[in-house]
C-alpha cells in the first residue's frame, strides 16, 4: 500500500510548485493526480480552453450518489516579485510556530488538508460522498471556477454542499462582495497644448471617469446602507482606479489614456446594474469628446466578473460548518472568492478555511501551526460526519 502523506507533507509538496497565476500550474496538477491515483482515487482534469498550460482538477469518493460535499480550493498564488522575503517563498519553513511560504495561507494550506481528507475518506469509507475541486486563475478574477464547475456536471454526481477554504480563521463566512474589473482605453486626439481646445486630451477626459468614481463613492458613503450592506466594511459598493497610463509629452494633448477600474458590489446590488451606471458615465464623457473631435472614443473591456455571494441562513453548507466549528457568528467579508460562482450554479456554499487573510499576498506569508492543526481537526470532524 502506498504511503499516506500527512497534511504537512502534502503542504510541503504543494508550496514547492511556483504556481503564480501568470505561469503554468500543470506540475502541481500532475502531482495531485498521481498521488490520488496511487491511493485508488480517480480524478478528472479540466484544461483551460485558451491556455493548455493551466488546468483544474476534481475527484469524487464514496457512494456514486448526489448530495455530497465539495472541498473547493484554488491552486494559483500571487507573485513574490519585489517582496522582501526572509525565507525561500517556495519552500515551507517552520519558525516560531509559523509555516512560512507563498500560498501557505492563500490557500495551499486548505488544499493540502482537502487532499488529505479525500484520501482518508476513500480509505476509511463514507456514507455520504466527498469531492474536491481545485481551480486555476482565482487570483486574477476567479475566472477558472465557472468552467471547472461546468466540467464537473454529469461527470461526478452533483453535490449539494460546498466549503470554499479561503482563510477565515475557520469561521463561517456567508457573504462577500462581488466585483467587476474593466480596462478602459480613452482614445483622444493629439494637438499642441497651446491649442488644447482643438484637440481631445485622453488623460483629461479619462480624469472625468475617475471623478465619476470619486462621486459614486462619496454619494454611497453618506447614504443609509441597506441591512445586508451594513454588514460590510465599507457598507457600500466602492469604485476604484488602481492603474493609469497615458500621454506622450507635457505639451501634447494625450492621444491615449488607459486605466483599470474595479467595482466591488455589495449583495443586494448587481454587477449588471453597476455596469450600466459605468457605461452611462462613459457615454456622457465620450459625447463631450466627440463634440470636439468626432473620431475620438472610449473603449471599455471587462476582464473579470464575480457576482456577490449572498447569505443563505437555511443552507446545508452553513448548517454543516456551524455544526463542525461551533461558530454561530455572522461573518461577511469585502474580498471575493469562488463561492458566488458555486452558489450561482445551484450549490449551497460557505467560505471557511484555516489562516488569516491579513497575511495573504504579503512577503513572508505564513499559516500558524495552530491554525493548520485546527484545520486538520475540522477535517476529522467532517470525516466523522460523512461516515455517520
Amino acid at each position: 500500500m502506498h504511503n499516506r502523506l500527512t497534511p504537512r507533507d502534502i503542504l510541503d509538496h504543494l508550496v514547492k510548485f511556483p504556481t503564480v497565476s501568470r505561469d503554468t500550474n500543470l506540475p502541481l496538477i500532475d502531482w495531485v493526480e498521481g498521488y490520488l491515483s496511487e491511493h485508488g482515487v480517480a480524478s478528472h482534469r479540466h484544461v483551460k480552453s485558451d491556455d493548455p498550460m493551466k488546468a483544474g482538477l476534481f475527484a469524487h469518493v464514496g457512494p456514486e450518489v448526489e448530495g455530497g460535499v465539495v472541498l473547493s480550493g484554488h491552486t494559483d498564488v500571487v507573485p513574490t516579485d519585489g517582496q522582501p522575503w526572509t525565507t525561500d517563498p517556495f519552500t515551507v519553513t517552520e519558525r516560531a510556530g509559523k509555516l512560512y511560504g507563498r500560498g501557505t495561507t492563500d490557500m495551499k494550506g486548505f488544499d493540502a488538508l482537502a487532499i488529505w481528507t479525500l484520501v482518508e475518506a476513500h480509505h476509511r469509507g463514507v456514507t455520504r460522498p466527498l469531492q474536491i475541486a481545485l481551480s486555476y486563475d482565482e487570483e486574477i478574477g476567479c475566472t477558472g471556477a465557472p468552467p471547472l464547475i461546468d466540467a464537473m456536471q454529469g461527470v461526478v454526481p452533483k453535490a449539494d454542499t460546498v466549503i470554499v477554504g479561503e482563510p477565515t480563521m475557520l469561521k463561517a463566512v456567508t457573504g462577500h462582495k462581488g466585483s467587476v474589473t474593466y480596462n478602459i482605453h480613452v482614445h483622444g486626439y493629439e494637438v499642441h497644448s497651446s491649442v488644447l481646445h482643438t484637440g481631445v486630451s485622453a488623460i483629461m477626459y479619462g480624469a472625468k471617469l475617475i471623478e465619476w468614481a470619486n462621486r459614486m463613492n462619496a454619494e454611497s458613503a453618506v447614504a443609509t446602507p441597506a441591512p445586508v450592506a451594513a454588514m460590510f466594511d465599507p457598507p457600500y459598493t466602492n469604485v476604484h482606479v488602481g492603474e493609469i497610463h497615458g500621454g506622450t509629452a507635457h505639451n501634447i494633448t494625450a492621444k491615449d489614456c488607459e486605466l483599470v477600474m474595479g467595482i466591488r458590489v455589495v449583495p443586494g446590488e448587481t454587477v449588471e446594474a453597476w455596469d450600466a451606471k459605468l457605461r452611462a458615465a462613459v457615454a456622457e464623457v465620450e459625447a463631450q469628446m466627440q463634440a470636439v473631435r468626432p473620431e475620438t472614443w472610449i473603449e471599455v473591456t471587462p476582464n473579470s466578473d464575480l457576482p456577490p455571494f449572498k447569505s443563505d441562513d437555511a443552507g446545508s453548507a452553513e448548517t454543516l460548518v456551524r455544526q463542525l466549528t461551533g461558530d454561530n457568528g455572522k461573518q461577511y467579508v469585502s474580498y471575493g472568492t469562488e463561492a458566488s460562482h458555486f452558489q450561482n450554479a445551484g450549490y449551497s456554499v460557505v467560505v471557511c478555511g484555516p489562516g488569516d487573510i491579513a497575511v495573504a499576498h504579503q512577503p513572508d506569508e505564513y499559516i500558524t501551526v495552530d491554525q493548520f492543526t485546527k484545520g486538520q481537526a475540522f477535517m476529522e470532524r467532517l470525516l466523522e460526519h460523512l461516515a455517520s
